[in-house]
């Protein structure tokens, strides 16, 4: 099939790429000239594990362009995959959703099209990117559009870090719209996924486990509102096993066992009940806020999600706190953050827990020091107001520290030489931001080892 994927974020470079290596034809369009010419030269403007391979193995059916009279003429499927940032009152800024409708709509071919949502967006979107469309076209062509269009919701469920996995093997595929027709172009498409009847790629091997992908077929503001209510839930265990460690510190309780014991529960499941300093990164802060805010355009009020949220702030608070209960003072202690990504395999530091630790931190008047195996250039670039605190080693982030923060869980920090770095320390205070070490060996080799919550 043809596809036009309208921008080359995460989310659309990664969908683009995959569409192409299961042999669709594919142009990804982004209006940033340079992102374009450095796509087109072979490499990848993100840090996303393995995805410089899979741009080399889709290659023979990807293109990429600035135009988009080259992309959207002619596809059949039309992708947007733009930012919808959070603004101030905390709805989503669609300032970027609307600039691209109207640019398709001004080129939208004359053959039956799906534009698909695959941004996250409010509930109701496609109702308006479908007049957008339509307005577009008329303006551009001095007539009513006489081609053939629907609207569709395609949500991702990407995890970055492991996009290429979720996006070749994901938990589900969910499509929306009130248009059969247009259901049927997307069943078509995502059929290689659904079946697993493509062969894998040798990077990413199809895990033993999986069979046929289950395709949830909705309507349009079924498939908008899963996408808010996956993320809100996850978000939710997050913060639901961060508000019981606090409980766990009071009891004496151990909470890595906690969460392992409520995790073994079938209905619960392990996942995203780690505890630690909380979640970051570009979707459950902004998707949840949405949430909020849309509730309340429909009188809604939403006070589970609103707990989640209070309770993530917090736990960068309590970082701040958990040192100060140690060193008594801030003013003048050294204090290294292990991490600056919001997670690891990702240079994203969107909401990064270590950007408002570090804020907090200088505000006190301390002296932190930054490390991150991947994240430095970008956070150079974004953060320039903290870019002088960077330490090129890890090494440079222990010596004559008063303490160090386990903020991101790469596994270089988890193998780091730990007894020779606690000799670096004015004084071995080592706060396990994400449960990720070993306690007692850190313990017996000197260092004073904290966590957030129990034991």
């Amino acid at each position: 099939m043809r596809v036009c994927v309208v921008g080359t974020g995460y989310v659309g470079l990664t969908t683009g790429a995959s569409l192409a290596f299961l042999g669709h034809k594919v142009t990804c369009l982004d209006i940033d000239e340079a992102k374009v010419e450095l796509l087109r030269r072979g490499a990848s403007p993100i840090f996303e594990p393995y995805l410089d391979e899979l741009l080399a193995a889709a290659a023979p059916n990807l293109t990429f362009t600035s135009s988009y009279a080259d992309a959207v003429p002619g596809a059949e499927v039309v992708f947007v995959a733009v930012q919808t940032p959070q603004m101030a009152g905390g709805g989503p800024d669609l300032r970027y959703l609307r600039s691209a409708a109207e640019s398709v709509g001004q080129h939208i071919g004359d053959g039956f099209t799906v534009v698909v949502n695959k941004s996250t967006v409010p509930i109701g979107s496609g109702n308006w990117v479908d007049l957008i469309l339509r307005e577009s076209f008329e303006r551009a062509h001095g007539r009513r559009f006489d081609g053939e269009f629907t609207v569709a919701s395609n949500p991702e469920f990407l995890r970055e870090g492991s996009a290429i996995h979720d996006t070749l093997y994901p938990d589900r595929i969910v499509i929306g719209s009130d248009n059969e027709r247009g259901l049927a172009v997307l069943n078509r498409l995502y059929r290689p996924i659904l079946d697993q009847s493509f062969t894998a790629p040798s990077f990413a091997g199809r895990p033993a486990e999986i069979g046929a992908v289950p395709l949830v077929s909705t309507d349009l503001a079924s498939a908008e509102l899963i996408k808010y209510a996956a993320n809100a839930f996850l978000a939710l265990k997050i913060s639901f096993i961060n508000e019981i460690g606090h409980l766990a510190e009071r009891v004496g309780a151990d909470i890595v066992e906690v969460a392992r014991g409520t995790g073994l529960d079938a209905r619960i499941g392990r996942q995203f009940l780690q505890p630690g300093v909380g979640w970051g990164g570009s979707c459950f802060g902004k998707d949840t806020a949405a949430l909020i805010s849309t509730a309340a355009e429909y009188n809604h009020d939403m006070p589970i999600v609103k707990a989640t949220r209070e309770v993530n702030r917090r736990q960068r608070d309590a970082v701040v706190e958990r040192l100060l209960a140690e060193l008594r003072i801030l003013k003048g202690r050294k204090v290294g953050l292990l991490g600056l990504a919001f997670k690891p395999q990702t240079d994203d530091l969107r909401d990064a827990p270590a950007i408002d630790i570090a804020q907090r931190l200088v505000e006190r008047g301390a002296r932190v020091k930054l490390h991150d195996p991947v994240a430095t250039t970008r956070f150079r670039r974004e953060q320039p107001e903290l870019a002088e605190f960077l330490c090129g080693s890890v090494e440079e982030v222990f010596d004559d520290s008063d303490a160090v923060v386990l903020v991101t869980e790469w596994d270089q920090y988890k193998e780091l030489d730990w007894a020779k770095l606690v000799g670096l320390m004015r004084s071995p205070h080592l706060l396990d931001g994400r449960h990720a070490l070993d306690g007692k060996r850190l313990t017996a080799l000197g260092y004073r080892y904290l966590t957030l919550a129990g034991k």
